[in-house]
């Protein structure tokens, strides 16, 4: 019945349409893996193009949580095609933060189109929906369509149209109506070069100044290495393992906050596992040290700064989140000299986060 009504409303609106379900698939008592009760249970994807016809289903690989479900033997790579965008793939919700089957999915048949299903609970400073959804828009030089669950007192909510350069997102924690987002956008059709030259020079190693304290606490369960961000302007540097973060920054105005640099380079293991090198400017929840790494959703400092890190994967999620869970951009961002950078002159509103958020994936 649900499949039907899905097939019948592309086919009166001709549209293409995409929608997540519980499937189940019978299976032999001679699999050793076939559930007692002789079936499989998937968390799917299905996509209908504009005649109605199913023209591709998916199966969630990386579940979390999710004890209804069972993991397919393999990861599903499914494509559509459709006559406006070319090809569009499909994963669903915690697939994005791993390597099998998105990002192998977008290498494997160059992709620049996805449609991404969700139900994520946001968790700040590093992981809301639409931060983490739009960098992955702007690391992978694809254009997203994300539908969250909106569901705010499990704080999920944050949808959205994303393209390397621009978004189109509905984040509300304080009412339960969704939202439709429509959107005009181009189709990517080559693939992006980011601009690299207009970079200042590196940060000279100063003598005899006094240096800032380091000091340790805990972010998204990570146990991160900080250094307070003081002052008008400024030059910090701070290391974890094999990873350096450093950070050039001049504010607008000084205000009543606290900001600090962070870095991480292990393995996260809470709520999965997963390796995780991330240089974050963040703002703390209060004025004392303890504070940095708390969930933040207001700020006022306005802030230019360069971030940059001696990151060891390739794969660098650029993070860019300010007042109110509202995205801005970059002015520039890529590889120099080993590292890689994050570069902007004024954020749009108060600084939440800038952050590169790399994903090692052969440490996982």
């Amino acid at each position: 019945q649900v499949l039907q009504r899905l097939s019948c409303m592309a086919l009166k609106n001709k549209i293409f349409l995409v929608a997540n379900l519980g499937t189940k698939q019978p299976c032999e008592r001679t699999d050793p893996h076939c559930p007692s009760d002789g079936r499989y249970q998937f968390n799917t994807n299905v996509a209908f193009n504009d005649d109605g016809m199913l023209v591709a289903t998916y199966r969630k690989h990386n579940l979390y949580f999710e004890y209804a479900f069972d993991t397919p033997p393999e990861p599903d790579y499914k494509l559509f095609d459709t006559p406006f965008a070319g090809k569009f793939g499909m994963f669903t919700c915690f697939d994005i933060l791993f390597f099998e089957p998105a990002v192998n999915l977008i290498r494997q048949y160059n992709l620049k189109q996805v449609v991404y299903p969700t139900a994520w609970m946001n968790q700040l400073p590093l992981l809301a929906a639409v931060e983490f959804q739009q960098a992955f828009a702007t690391a992978f030089n694809i254009n997203i369509l994300a539908a969250n669950i909106h569901h705010p007192t499990l704080g999920m909510t944050g949808s959205g149209i994303y393209t390397p350069v621009k978004s189109f997102i509905y984040h509300n924690m304080e009412s339960y109506g969704g939202k439709l987002i429509v959107a005009e956008i181009p189709v990517i059709t080559t693939d992006y070069k980011t601009n690299l030259e207009k970079i200042p020079g590196r940060v000279s190693e100063k003598g005899n100044e006094q240096l800032p304290p380091l000091f340790y606490a805990e972010m998204m369960y990570d146990n991160f290495t900080f250094v307070p961000v003081w002052g008008e302007k400024g030059e910090l540097q701070v290391c974890a393992n094999t990873l350096c973060c450093y950070l050039s920054y001049r504010r607008a105005a000084l205000t009543d906050e606290l900001y600090a640099l962070g870095v991480f380079d292990g393995l996260h293991t809470v709520h999965g596992t997963y390796y995780v090198q991330a240089c974050a400017l963040v703002k703390c929840g209060g004025l004392s040290f303890s504070t940095c790494g708390q969930e933040v959703t207001d700020a006022t400092a306005l802030i230019d700064f360069q971030l940059w890190g001696n990151m060891s994967t390739p794969y660098i999620f650029p993070l860019l989140l300010t007042s109110g869970i509202t995205l801005d951009f970059a002015d520039h961002m890529g590889w120099k000299n080993n590292h890689y950078f994050i570069s902007k002159n004024r954020t749009s509103s108060g600084l939440l986060t800038a952050a590169l958020y790399g994903r090692w994936y052969e440490k996982d």
